[in-house]
């Protein structure tokens, strides 16, 4: 990630910057944190990975955080998800309901390491994708 310079933004690499960003952060153990708002970091950077998706294969996407439409933006312009990323469903719910006190059961250690595991595969099965097209970190 470029540090003090930014990329464009219709530059999928800008959006890459940011989701690997809020991979950094799901991650970090601190005390105070709560476990809700790591996971949310870790949903922000599934969806900022495949918005970088949809930028570079000109899919237009609403800004939205339901990762499941996003994968079905993706797959209905033929681009084939495996099931480990499609799982990235489950992490739409750390965007809305988690974050606010009493809409959702407190997150787990277990559901933290998920969520980041989760995107973790989201964010690589990307890169991997912008790539093969192409494309460089530093283009």
């Amino acid at each position: 990630m470029p540090s003090g310079k930014r990329r464009r933004p219709d530059d999928p690499w800008a959006w890459m910057d940011r989701a690997r960003s809020n991979l950094i952060r799901a991650r970090q153990r601190l005390p105070n944190v709560y476990l809700e708002d790591l996971c949310f970091d870790a949903q922000q950077a599934a969806e900022k990975a495949l918005k970088a998706l949809c930028i570079e294969r000109g899919i237009e996407f609403p800004y939205v955080h339901d990762l499941a439409r996003l994968i079905t933006l993706l797959q209905d312009e033929g681009q084939p998800v495996p099931d480990e990323v499609t799982e990235a469903g489950r992490l739409t719910r750390y965007a809305v309901f988690t974050r606010y006190p009493g809409l959702d059961d407190p997150v787990t250690e277990e559901d933290h390491n998920r969520a980041v595991s989760i995107a973790e595969r989201v964010v690589e099965w990307v890169e991997d994708r912008l790539d093969a097209g192409g494309e460089t970190p530093d283009s």
